[in-house]
């Protein structure tokens, strides 16, 4: 299966993180939602993200060494649509700026609001839920 995501992730606590070359960035607790896309495997990169133990590659990888994610949409597609829903999102939630974003022209694909906020726009993008395994 090929398309994009959703990871809905939520932080405990404030944190600065150091993301990559962007530096360190404070994190102030709450929920966030990230924007990604798999043409090449949507399962193996939803699975990728939930494991505990990975190598360190993408921005959103560091912020899951401190955060939990908590629910995860997706929607299949052949083509890359991973920034029209991060132009979406941006009209809705607070960006966190440049990050996950360094392969395109886009202002962040990583969003943070309350969940009121969050759930209406992710419905709003009629993405599906995808079935979290238990035991990741």
């Amino acid at each position: 299966m090929k398309g994009s995501y959703l990871l809905l992730v939520e932080l405990k606590e404030n944190n600065v993180l150091r993301i990559g070359k962007l530096n360190k960035i404070l994190f102030n607790k709450g929920f966030y939602v990230y924007v990604g896309s798999a043409l090449n495997g949507l399962e193996q990169r939803v699975q990728r993200h939930l494991r505990k133990q990975k190598k360190m590659h993408w921005h959103i990888d560091s912020l899951l060494r401190h955060a939990k994610i908590i629910n995860i949409f997706y929607k299949e597609n052949n083509a890359r649509e991973e920034c029209n829903i991060a132009k979406i999102l941006d009209k809705k939630l607070l960006s966190v700026s440049d990050f996950g974003c360094s392969d395109c022209t886009c202002k962040s694909h990583l969003f943070y609001g309350s969940l009121e906020e969050i759930m209406p726009a992710i419905e709003k993008l009629q993405m599906q839920p995808y079935q979290l395994n238990a035991n990741a």
